[in-house]
């Protein structure tokens, strides 16, 4: 049976349709008790990943090259810009066209918004954006809801704050969609220079989910069932000033827990800096670690789905 995410490209979070999601939730969850069972996969034998990461990554780019090894592929990686032919000033269309004949799927971190769509455009083989700059990050947000469900046992009737950088934020850009589509109440806490862009906001109202903004985090968290906390995000900064104002806006602790909503679930897209101490990690609702270790079933979904390989 051919997958409904088969030669798909994976852009964008509101573009999936709710079939697609379930589609990828129910899979990764297989994979996942596939892996914790200890059987050996072999789904994407044959097939080639090609990961071009024209921005610094950890997470992302060892959590889809996991996800395609889990799977018995096998994997060519742009990890450093400058040592491809970016350098001499090659066009993104130019790049993913020769990359195209090299692998089955293309994954894709860039600094400029709108670049997977660029590189998608280009190619006939599936694109999977891992971050276009201040844009979207959707394989992130499939792998945070993911976390939430695990975490929380569902997905609806649940309030869920972000916290932080949400102006330029590509992860929550990107989740609050995923979250729109369940009977799910938004709390976004930010200094006022950061808030949620307002084109998400009014759309998100458009469709219905209730929003409440704030600069109190310890208030949100106090009727919170989670708190997805983010970094103060200093590369996107073009006044330095302004980013040493607002960088410690937001560091939860474990007084913060202590005093929040009972059995709240805490989670970072990582790298933390400042935001959370690391009193915070022996607190059992402390997900980020666990968050981050999702990636790996979610991304292997996504990778069997878009080749028709799951």
């Amino acid at each position: 049976m051919t997958s409904i995410l088969q030669g798909k490209s994976i852009l964008r979070t509101d573009t999936l349709t709710d079939e697609e999601l379930d589609v990828i939730l129910a899979t990764a969850d297989r994979f996942e008790k596939a892996l914790k069972a200890g059987r050996r996969l072999d789904n994407m034998a044959g097939q080639v990943m090609a990961a071009m990461f024209f921005e610094p990554s950890t997470r992302t780019r060892l959590s889809f090259e996991a996800a395609m090894h889990r799977l018995g592929g096998d994997v060519i990686t742009i990890a450093d810009p400058k040592t491809s032919s970016a350098a001499k000033g090659e066009s993104m269309a130019d790049a993913v066209r020769v990359i195209e004949g090299y692998a089955d799927v293309i994954v894709m971190r860039h600094p400029r918004k709108g670049s997977a769509k660029e590189a998608a455009d280009a190619v006939a083989v599936p694109v999977i954006n891992g971050g276009d700059g201040a844009g979207q990050h959707p394989t992130q947000a499939l792998l945070d809801t993911f976390t939430i469900k695990k975490e929380q046992g569902t997905l609806d009737g649940l309030t869920v704050s972000l916290a932080g950088d949400l102006k330029n934020g590509r992860t929550v850009h990107s989740l609050v969609y995923l979250l729109a589509r369940f009977d799910t109440r938004l709390v976004f806490v930010s200094p006022s220079q950061l808030r949620m862009p307002a084109h998400i906001t009014d759309d998100l109202q458009a469709k219905g989910v209730e929003i409440t903004e704030t600069e109190d985090l310890s208030k949100a968290m106090q009727e919170s069932d989670v708190v997805y906390m983010t970094r103060i995000q200093k590369e996107r900064f073009e006044d330095p000033e302004e980013y040493e104002r607002l960088k410690g806006a937001y560091v939860l602790d474990v007084a913060m827990v202590e005093q929040a909503k009972s059995d709240i679930t805490i989670m970072h897209p990582l790298p933390r800096v400042n935001e959370i101490k690391t009193d915070v990690d022996g607190y059992a609702g402390a997900a980020y670690f666990r968050q981050a270790h999702n990636g790996v079933p979610v991304r292997m979904a996504l990778l069997a789905l878009v080749t028709g390989r799951e």
